[in-house]
C-alpha cells in the first residue's frame, strides 16, 4: 500500500481523528490522551502506533513520559493531493 494510502486508512477511523485533534493543540503524553477517551490504554497504543507508522504524529521521551507531537508536514502533502481537485489543479487533470 502507499503511504497516502495508508495515511487516508489511519484518518478514517474517529478516535485516531480526535486524537489528531488533540494534539494540534498541544502535545500530550499517552496518558493524557486516554483521559479523553473511555477505552484502554494497550487501545490507545494501538491508535498511537497507527498514527506513528504513517508519520501523522511523533514521539519523543521526556524523562518517564513519551509525548506525541502533531507531524503537519504529512497533512501538508494530504492537502496538496486534495488541491489538485481544486480550480488551480483542475488543469493538471484536462492535460
Amino acid at each position: 500500500m502507499s503511504p497516502l494510502n495508508d495515511t487516508f486508512k489511519a484518518l478514517s477511523d474517529q478516535t485516531r481523528r480526535q486524537i489528531l485533534k488533540l494534539l494540534h493543540e498541544k502535545d500530550l503524553s499517552a496518558g493524557e490522551i486516554a483521559e479523553h477517551f473511555e477505552m484502554t490504554k494497550p487501545s490507545i497504543s494501538h491508535h498511537l502506533n497507527i498514527l506513528k507508522q504513517t508519520d501523522l504524529i511523533s514521539d519523543r521521551r521526556q524523562g518517564q513520559n513519551i509525548y506525541y507531537t502533531l507531524n503537519t508536514s504529512v497533512f501538508e502533502t494530504v492537502m496538496a493531493w486534495f488541491l489538485e481537485f481544486t480550480e488551480k489543479g483542475e488543469a493538471k487533470w484536462k492535460q
